[in-house]
């Protein structure tokens, strides 16, 4: 099959509604392919297509990275110089597609997790602070979910990391999406910080479109401030 027939192969099952068949259908086409089509992909307008191309880049990253880890790398590095101002582009859905990657390989989580976690923080003034702060409120909100993401598949990794000191300045963004997913963040990696500012957020009724498990749902930053309490009081 052509370069061309695969990219328009992926970006169609791309669209389509069941996860599970997407990724089946992805498995039986070459990899290194799909992941070229699905760095176009990461980058569309269409929100499920999107999603989908996040989570379809981190199994097939997963199955490259197994069969050669330096194929892993490459498209790690890729994502981070997307984020690069050199670059030229925006990096639009690098955070989120770096989290789903690393959430599903150990040996990738625990090279470039750090580098994850910079672009929460702000340069600082000794040599060893390394900030990388994103300002941009839309990359902010694909960096939340990922925090979200590997709260639950490397907990522990990214509180080696301090990751959980990172979170509650989000708390306080103008986005509601960012104070939302920054919640969620704080509720699955089960560290109590900032519970009045949990607590206030619970009236917050600002609509957030939230991708879980293949899907996106509609919940409200109040809602997700609530499950965040709930987890940390149980």
């Amino acid at each position: 099959m052509s370069t061309r027939k695969i990219k328009k192969k992926v970006l169609a099952l791309l669209a389509g509604p069941d996860l599970n068949s997407i990724q089946a259908e992805l498995a039986r086409l070459p990899a290194k392919d799909v992941v070229n089509t699905l760095f176009f992909g990461i980058c569309r307008s269409e929100e499920l297509v999107r999603w989908h191309a996040v989570s379809a880049m981190g199994t097939v990253v997963c199955r490259l990275a197994n069969d050669d880890m330096e194929e892993g790398r490459l498209i790690m590095r890729r994502l981070l110089w997307s984020l690069n101002d050199e670059s030229g582009g925006i990096g639009w859905g690098a955070p989120e597609t770096m989290a789903e990657i690393m959430s599903l390989h150990d040996g990738l989580a625990r090279e470039y997790v750090h580098m994850l976690i910079s672009y929460m923080r702000e340069d600082g003034e000794e040599i060893w602070q390394d900030g990388n702060f994103l300002e941009h409120e839309t990359l902010q909100q694909g960096l939340l979910w990922g925090a979200g993401r590997l709260a639950l598949s490397r907990r522990q990794l990214v509180l080696n990391e301090g990751m959980e000191q990172d979170l509650p300045p989000y708390l306080d963004s103008a986005d509601g999406t960012v104070r939302g997913l920054a919640a969620r963040a704080i509720g699955l990696l089960a560290v109590p910080v900032r519970m009045d500012r949990l607590e206030a957020l619970r009236t917050d009724d600002h609509p957030v479109r939230l991708y879980e498990d293949g899907v996106l749902v509609r919940v409200s930053v109040g809602e997700l401030a609530g499950q965040a309490l709930q987890r940390l009081a149980d």
